[in-house]
């Protein structure tokens, strides 16, 4: 998975599975654009671990739920980098809560902050990659939320899902632009999010009962987005990857 030359840009990049898939890009070779939203988690420590690699990190704040934003983001990366080879788009915005208490306004920004903000930064980069010629690398990181509709996710479920149907039709319409378009549905993974809404003794105990005995890591999500940014992926679009260590099947499994 050889990613020397190649300027990638990464959105959510702070942390997390965003920070997770920087990083890995960048041991595999690439120059990374890391994104995050203004006045969010500082993008230094992903820009330090980036270059401890060798590779160049160029950081840029940036709302990604907002197309302004993301027309700004991709400009000044194209200004700074010269151009874009690889996308990662992370943004996400999730909200727990049953069906019959579900805000409106709250499903609305939940759309808009998965489904719609994938949208903006797939298109904008999508239209340098087909002006430049050479093809190019796309990624959505969705979720096995688009596959299982897990409760009380009403409106990430419904995001994932839309995201991956979106995938699809974005690959079918670039087919003839040679860029590859993918997206990466994660299960349980260990972020900052996470640890929000569970205790560092829920996620171990829950960890242990999925097939692999453990939460997902970042760097797992990460390893995939570099595979499917690279060469070895040349043949792979409009494909849904599942990296859950079995988590979907987790009740299906045998008894040890």
């Amino acid at each position: 998975m050889n990613l020397e030359g190649k300027q990638a840009l990464v959105t959510g990049a702070a942390g997390g599975i965003g920070q997770g898939c920087a990083i890995e890009l960048a041991r595999c070779g690439a120059d990374v654009i890391v994104n995050g939203r203004p006045g969010g988690t500082d993008l230094s420590t992903t820009c330090r671990k980036i270059e401890s690699l060798g590779r160049v990190a160029t950081p840029i704040a940036a709302d990604a739920f907002e197309r302004a934003d993301c027309e700004r983001l991709v400009s000044e990366s194209i200004a700074a980098r010269e151009r874009i080879d690889i996308l990662v788009s992370n943004p996400a915005n999730g909200h727990r809560c049953p069906f019959l208490e579900f805000d409106p306004q709250e499903f609305e920004r939940n759309i808009k902050g998965t489904l719609t903000a994938g949208f903006h930064m797939a298109q904008l980069v999508a239209r340098h990659m087909a002006e430049r010629g050479g093809g190019g690398k796309i990624v959505f990181i969705s979720s096995v939320h688009a596959e299982v509709p897990y409760p009380p996710c009403v409106s990430y479920n419904a995001a994932k899902s839309g995201l991956n149907h979106m995938m699809s039709a974005i690959a079918i319409e670039l087919f003839n632009h040679r860029i590859n378009v993918n997206c990466i549905n994660p299960g349980w993974i260990d972020t900052p999010g996470e640890r929000r809404n569970f205790t560092e003794e829920q996620i171990q105990r829950e960890g242990e009962k999925l097939p692999w005995g453990r939460l997902g890591t970042p760097t797992d999500i990460g390893k995939a987005a570099a595979f499917l940014a690279s060469d070895a992926a040349d043949y792979i679009t409009g494909t849904a990857l599942r990296v859950d260590g079995g988590f979907v099947y987790k009740d299906a499994a045998p008894p040890a």
